[in-house]
């Protein structure tokens, strides 16, 4: 029960606007609020009769409070928010996803360059989003490169091209990089094309293009009219599969729905008159929460999180507790005015409508799943003999080629799946070659080195491998200085290495779990055996590419990263410059004749 002297600490609380924070016995936030009036709201929770058992339960965890006096209630809305992002306590309701969205750049260079963009929009150039995928970007990308022979090529790349590339010849750029290709006026044609069509203005871009079509005709100049005669027919066809178009010109529209422990909000993109696309959100909630508080704080959380676009609109499938404040707050934020809308009107409440039914539709899926993974979890505990169930489990991969760039992948699933924000790789230095053995011990030893919080230590660990990487975890875990020690688990592959064959081995007396192929139980260990794979070959593939493309003059002395960038100018890249002799590199601005000749004796070694 909570110790906490909460009327000596209402004695003294000011009555101002403010954000406090609970603790418990472990001096660990629990939970973060706000409000208009500090000593008002936080006497509320600890009146003689609480009727809600979930606040109860939550008092009762008290050990001690703080609080922060703010200005206004606009500060108190961020600083809450930043706390909740800082602390993440369990009885508040936090979002999950809290990354920028991907938006297509168009440079501000004479050739302008079209590309995929995420983060802090520091960069000239004009920003087109955002989308709800980097896919939904990837595709457009693709699509556009069809219809405009915009580049899409790296600054680097472009500048030093002598000839014209694959794209050129596949008819998906028009080479500016080359002079006598495309003249600065027709890219600028292209690009401005390509701006009408990111904007939605499809039927301006047709006409334009007919219209140049007929001139090119008129002139005789049939190679012309039948480029544009081409683009037209890409762009219907772009056209027949585009996206949902309304007259909303910048519009966020919400969906709600809640089932269980479990919630979700769905969010549509609306920006030139398009739905660009939706993306369903699962925060975590804790059993403390009603569906106000919920949806509120995830939607302050969602605004707040940085690099997010806060439209002018917003369509809201429930009012907010203060509506008026919160629009001041993100009208401060945004540097305009942001309205909120109820979906009275035809147009918004067809919008309000589909986005309610896609997060039913998501939240039904969802908690189907979270009920097959709750089943899944109760069949390996049975299996295993568990008196108490698994919170928590991690699983440990090594990948290599040969020996060479190992990764070891650890990752974590709890009761809901993967936890994907506690994955971690480590890259394997300092043992023999294929030593898969010494790199487990090596990816355990520096993945429990520093733990000491006990909910962080997995109840269940699984190595994939057989007997020996199994020994090298039982070595680890020996002289292991915490009280809670992770119970393990082998599992190596069946002979033929399908799913359903795996053998289960126990630590101590290597004795075998026997498991039926189709138990639900062995689908988890499946999952997460698969899933470590899957991150560990990811995380090799990356560290392999990285040893590719790693120039070889990054391991000359004295060269640094100008130099390189200037030998590699001069000499038309790296093979020119293996081609160059001594006195053609010394006379690159910068290089000495000791260096030229330093620089020629390592690349011809």
């Amino acid at each position: 029960m909570s110790t906490f002297d909460s009327a000596a600490f209402l004695k003294n609380l000011t009555s101002q606007p403010g954000v406090y924070r609970m603790y418990n016995a472990q001096d660990e936030v629990i939970y973060v609020g706000k409000a208009k009036n500090l000593k008002k709201r936080v006497s509320s929770y600890f009146r003689i009769n609480v009727d809600n058992a979930k606040t109860r339960s939550l008092v009762s965890q008290i050990a001690k409070m703080d609080v922060t006096v703010v200005n206004s209630e606009t500060e108190a809305f961020l600083l809450e928010n930043n706390f909740i992002k800082k602390y993440k306590p369990r009885y508040n309701v936090v979002m999950r996803d809290d990354k920028s969205y991907p938006f297509i750049f168009l440079s501000d260079h004479e050739h302008p360059r079209l590309s995929f963009h995420r983060g802090p929009q520091k960069k000239k150039g004009e920003y087109f989003g955002p989308y709800p995928s980097a896919w939904g970007v990837r595709e457009s990308l693709r699509s556009m490169q069809k219809i405009f022979p915009v580049r899409q090529c790296e600054d680097s790349y472009y500048r030093s091209r002598s000839r014209p590339c694959l794209q050129y010849q596949m008819q998906r750029c028009s080479a500016p990089c080359v002079e006598g290709y495309v003249s600065n006026e027709e890219y600028a044609d292209q690009v401005a094309l390509a701006k009408l069509f990111l904007k939605g203005k499809n039927q301006q871009v047709i006409g334009t293009l007919v219209e140049k079509m007929e001139s090119a005709s008129e002139q005789l100049n049939f190679e012309a009219a039948a480029r544009y005669r081409d683009q037209i027919n890409a762009l219907r066809k772009v056209q027949e599969r585009q996206w949902v178009a309304g007259t909303q010109d910048e519009m966020d529209v919400f969906g709600f729905a809640v089932k269980g422990n479990m919630a979700c909000i769905q969010v549509m993109f609306i920006r030139d008159s398009q739905l660009l696309g939706s993306k369903a959100f699962f925060p975590k909630v804790p059993s403390t929460a009603d569906e106000q508080e919920i949806f509120e704080s995830f939607f302050l959380q969602f605004y707040l999180a940085g690099n997010k676009v806060i439209p002018k609109q917003i369509v809201l499938p429930r009012e907010l507790t203060d509506d008026s404040a919160i629009a001041t707050l993100l009208s401060e934020e945004a540097k305009y005015r942001v309205t909120f809308f109820k979906g009275a009107r035809e147009e918004k409440r067809r919008y309000l409508q589909l986005a309610q039914a896609n997060a039913e539709t998501a939240l039904e899926s969802q908690y189907s799943a979270q009920k097959s993974v709750f089943a899944r979890y109760i069949d390996l505990e049975t299996a295993l003999e568990l008196e108490n169930p698994i919170q928590r489990m991690e699983c440990f991969d090594i990948s290599h080629t040969s020996g060479q760039q190992t990764v070891a992948s650890c990752v974590v699933f709890n009761r809901e799946g993967p936890l994907k924000s506690d994955f971690r790789r480590y890259n394997i230095e300092g043992i023999t070659p294929g030593d898969d053995y010494a790199a487990m011990a090596q990816a355990l030893k520096r993945r429990y080195k520093s733990v000491k919080e006990v909910q962080k230590i997995p109840d269940l660990l699984l190595i994939d491998g057989g007997k020996g990487q199994l020994a090298q975890a039982e070595a680890f875990f020996e002289d292991w200085p915490h009280d809670k020690k992770p119970m393990l688990l082998g599992v190596a592959k069946g002979t033929t290495r399908k799913p359903g064959l795996e053998t289960l081995i126990l630590a101590g007396n290597h004795d075998v779990v026997s498991m039926d192929p189709h138990a639900p139980g062995l689908h988890l260990v499946q999952h997460i055996r698969d899933e470590s794979h899957r991150f560990a070959i990811t995380g090799h593939r990356n560290r392999r590419q990285k040893v590719k493309t790693t120039s070889s003059l990054e391991s000359i002395p004295g060269i640094g990263a100008k130099r390189r960038q200037t030998l590699l100018k001069y000499m038309g890249g790296l093979q020119g410059l293996k081609k160059a002799s001594k006195q053609e590199i010394a006379g690159v601005p910068g290089i000495s004749q000791d260096l030229a000749e330093t620089i020629y004796d390592h690349l011809h070694q």
